[in-house]
């Protein structure tokens, strides 16, 4: 995808979060993949992929920690800010088997860019990824739903933006996966035992989350 050149550049040009805690968080994992003996599986996102961390912390430690696991998400982060992170080291000198990208929510949420934008960034995204992990298999799963209902304006964004990078995968070194039917009702409704602000996953549902893409993770790790 080229990028058109009405579209505003804000989602691909790499800048950190101005929050006091998300520099030294950046520095944290840092440490905390240098000190691994290996990074076989990555996850990499914002707060819903950091979720892993608190209330999907039970699941991580069953399904991933064995699998030598690293959560690289953070809360409010959008492309231009992850984009930031692999420019300063996220994911230099390891090279994991497997790496779950889950981005672009916070861009269609706090700006509403448009779906474009966030899919051509995301698409910046993956080829930092081949460029710096040219060995490891890449699973893009598809924004998650929100909002309660199909019909408002953020998950229209989201699901045109999944629309947008589905296209990327290659059936080899990227697949494509979209999980969202787990998280919504037969009607298409995000029910708030399933998030309770409609955005963020409850606790139960990183446990669906994981069987969703168990298969992809057994594949590769």
């Amino acid at each position: 995808m080229n990028n058109p050149s009405h579209l505003k550049p804000l989602s691909i040009v790499p800048v950190p979060q101005e929050v006091d805690w998300w520099l030294p968080r950046h520095e944290q994992k840092l440490a905390e993949k240098n000190a691994m003996e290996s990074v076989d599986l990555v996850f990499l996102g914002d707060s819903i992929t950091q979720g892993w961390e608190d209330v999907g912390g039970d699941v991580w430690a069953e399904y991933y920690a064995p699998l030598n696991a690293l959560n690289l998400g953070f809360n409010g982060d959008r492309t231009e800010h992850l984009l930031w992170r692999l420019h300063h080291g996220a994911v230099d000198d390891i090279a994991p088997k497997l790496l779950v990208l889950l981005i672009g929510t916070n861009n269609t949420g706090h700006r509403q860019d448009a779906p474009e934008e966030t899919a051509f960034a995301i698409q910046q995204i993956v080829s930092l990824l081949r460029s710096k992990l040219p060995q490891t298999k890449i699973l893009l799963l598809g924004i998650f739903p929100r909002s309660a209902k199909p019909t408002q304006r953020l998950r229209l964004l989201n699901n045109e933006v999944n629309r947008l990078i589905a296209t990327y995968d290659d059936g080899d070194s990227l697949r494509y996966l979209d999980i969202g039917d787990c998280f919504v009702d037969e009607e298409g409704r995000v029910r708030p035992e399933i998030m309770s602000d409609y955005l963020h996953l409850n606790a139960s549902q990183y446990r669906v989350w994981a069987h969703a893409i168990a298969a992809y993770v057994s594949l590769y790790c």
